[in-house]
């Protein structure tokens, strides 16, 4: 990926944590896309994939449960415990009173 490539994509990132620190359940989602998919030249993490999954999920986005649930099947019990850990450490880091399935 090219300099410019990079600096686009850390961008996107930034971005989208910014809104969904700010409560963004879209941006949420679209963090769990990026993961999954390795859009935007994102390297494809289903731990982090399934943490943003996870966090939109709790905030009532159905797609982000079935997302949730179609990349476990990928995953080991280690990896979801993973990202189940991470998740509630950002919750934590945001102040949110929601808890991480």
């Amino acid at each position: 990926m090219g300099a410019i490539s990079q600096k686009g994509a850390d961008f996107l990132i930034r971005s989208r944590l910014a809104d969904a620190a700010g409560g963004d359940v879209d941006a949420l989602f679209e963090l769990g896309v990026t993961y999954s998919t390795g859009e935007n030249g994102v390297p494809v993490d289903l731990i982090e994939a399934h943490k943003w999954f996870n966090l939109a999920a709790l905030n009532g986005c159905s797609r982000g449960q079935q997302c949730r649930a179609e990349i476990s099947v990928e995953m080991t019990a280690r990896e979801i415990a993973e990202a189940q850990r991470q998740a509630r450490a950002w919750l934590a880091s945001t102040n949110t009173q929601r808890y991480a399935a």
